[in-house]
């Protein structure tokens, strides 16, 4: 099998052998397992690039001590005592993925940085700009500018990966320079990685590496499958348990970043949670699988193809989905603007329903309010709640209400613990239903302030003064 496998690659590369040659076998004799990897690695390491990010990070020369309220009182702050520069730098490594210079990374590689450079494999070096950085799938696309063509790759069809598929890991680990490192695909599907908000990796006995961050993940017709981005260890280095992001997932964000916009996410317009066993069992199903719908948008393009609360989503493209997280892939990754058709359970029915997926609608507009004032909100920047702001702010699209999307510094009320993503439910018994309204509450003096607000699904009462 795996002579067959690898002589059908290296011959796929140079076009000696048909698609149907192309076959996956079981290897029957020891000739058939002398392979080689030099003729994918010879097309590919070269747009395997390393990544370096630097920022500027400025300390105190206060002595520890004077932490100390008695020693600062005589003494001064840290302001008495100056401050310090220091450089911090950090490694990673990337993929040219257009011949015109777009590099794809992780996005927790360049986070921070003030200064990003990229050094192909021939040891040129090129000035970086960001064009692109989405912390919630962990990816950044950035373009470095050349007098010719780059060496680049194409993406494969991630789902069209098997557990068991060979897959070799290129980047610097621990940078030592370029590594190339084998495995098999361990796994699919992983969605309990805590990573990224779509968390749904390709797991990878590839030994990766620190500084294998964004890295390429390669098929046997040296095509990037999946950008390396975590490793599960409890040392610090590679236990055989590694994870990249799938290709179709980066192969939007790079579409995004070429197009010179924003990334758009599409809008489904339902929240969705886990089938427990007990759910599956009330609802007369063999097994645990798929996801209900838990809240629909009376709006959105879930309600508007028919889905109810309560139905079970199967499958999305004939894709099973087990949890929230590959739900969340599996329509993330069908883009904005696209039909997908879905595998539904309804009232113990099963049938397919289509969903136009659409970006998601800025209604009711924000009106975004900076809250000042003698009261404990002030230093709030508060906005109106839309599917659109929702998924700014990774909230649930189907929230309504009045939320935070960003506090001042140093503020009344950043110091009492308000964070970004709160949304102000009540404000003594009154309910908060704008951000005009909000805006003109704060501004009268009251003697205490009974605050509830709804963070990571809870509400959460606090007072203030009193």
């Amino acid at each position: 099998m795996i002579r067959t496998i690898f002589v059908a690659a290296v011959a796929a590369l140079f076009g000696a052998l048909p698609a149907s040659a192309q076959t996956k076998v079981v290897p029957d004799s020891e000739a058939a397992i002398t392979y080689s990897y030099a003729p994918i690695v010879k097309q590919a390491a070269p747009a395997v690039v390393n990544v370096y990010s630097s920022r500027v990070v400025r300390q105190s020369n206060m002595p520890p001590f004077f932490n100390d309220p008695f020693f600062r009182r005589f003494f001064g702050g840290p302001d008495a005592f100056g401050q310090r520069e220091r450089v911090q730098k950090s490694l990673g490594s990337g993929v040219v993925v257009d011949p015109s210079g777009f590099v794809v990374t992780n996005a927790h590689v360049i986070d921070g940085a003030d200064e990003v450079k990229v050094a192909l494999s021939d040891r040129r070096e090129f000035e970086a700009e960001v064009v692109l950085k989405d912390e919630r799938t962990d990816l950044a696309v950035l373009k470095i500018e050349g007098d010719k063509p780059f060496p680049a790759l194409e993406f494969a069809d991630s789902d069209a990966l098997e557990v068991g598929d060979i897959v070799l890991a290129i980047g610097d680990p621990f940078g030592v320079g370029q590594t190339v490192t084998s495995g098999i695909v361990s796994a699919l599907a992983r969605t309990q990685v805590g990573v990224s908000d779509y968390g749904f990796f390709i797991q990878t006995d590839a030994p990766i590496n620190p500084g294998n961050s964004g890295g390429a993940l390669l098929d046997m017709h040296g095509r990037v499958v999946g950008i390396n981005t975590a490793i599960y260890s409890r040392s610090g280095g590679s236990h055989g348990i590694g994870f990249a992001i799938p290709a179709n997932m980066v192969r939007l964000v790079v579409a995004s970043a070429q197009s010179g916009g924003d990334l758009m996410r599409p809008w489904f317009g339902a929240s969705v949670q886990e089938v427990t066993p007990d759910i599956a069992d009330s609802l007369g199903m063999e097994r645990p699988v798929g996801v209900l719908v838990a809240n629909l948008h009376p709006k959105g393009p879930a309600a508007i193809a028919g889905l109810k609360t309560g139905d079970v989503i199967v499958a999305v493209e004939g894709n099973e989905v087990l949890d929230p997280n590959a739900f969340r892939y599996r329509i993330a990754t069908r883009g904005v603007d696209t039909e997908t058709t879905l595998d539904v359970i309804s009232r113990g029915e099963t049938q397919t329903i289509k969903v136009a997926l659409i970006a998601p609608p800025e209604e009711p507009a924000r009106d975004a309010r900076d809250l000042d004032g003698p009261s404990p909100l002030t230093g709030i920047r508060a906005a109106n709640l839309s599917p659109a702001v929702a998924e700014e702010l990774s909230l649930d699209s189907e929230a309504t209400g009045v939320v935070v999307v960003s506090l001042r510094r140093g503020s009344p009320a950043q110091r009492v613990g308000f964070r970004v993503g709160d949304t102000i439910y009540e404000i003594n018994g009154e309910t908060i239903e704008t951000s005009e309204q909000l805006d003109a509450y704060v501004k009268e003096r009251r003697r205490s302030w009974q605050v509830t607000i709804v963070r990571d699904g809870r509400m959460v009462t606090s007072v203030f003064g009193g």
